[in-house]
């Protein structure tokens, strides 16, 4: 069977496309907002102790993390990043997962911001 087909594509494939559909989605109304910021997808979180009021958890479990940047000499661009495995282990199937991801991606949006996430939605 080709690559090409929808059947052969791995689980991280159609994550990043969930992450993709949503991110675009914003971009397109939000371009000025989100010009410069990094969306990123790693697989599982960091191994920290104490984890910070930037990362979105359920539970004790880290979903998503907000690294706001650093202006200056040394920019560093604000950073959204989505762990996939305990998204993934969340949800039942494929939409159950690409509502959880567009409701991480919005949360963490609206938290960069600095506006609600029913902004963002509506």
């Amino acid at each position: 069977m080709p690559a090409t087909v929808p059947l052969a594509r791995t689980k991280a494939e159609i994550f990043d496309d969930l992450v993709l559909d949503t991110v675009e989605g914003l971009e397109r109304r939000y371009a000025k907002e989100l010009a410069g910021v990094e969306f990123a997808v790693e697989d599982v979180p960091p191994d920290l102790n104490v984890y910070d009021s930037d990362v979105l958890e359920d539970g004790e479990v880290p979903l998503a993390r907000l690294l706001p940047g650093r202006p200056g000499r040394q920019e560093v661009p604000p950073r959204i990043v989505l762990y996939r495995r305990p998204l993934e282990f969340r949800a039942m199937d494929r939409e159950d997962l690409a509502d959880l991801v567009h409701d991480v991606i919005i949360e963490q949006v609206a938290n960069l911001l600095g506006v609600d996430p029913d902004e963002l939605s509506s």
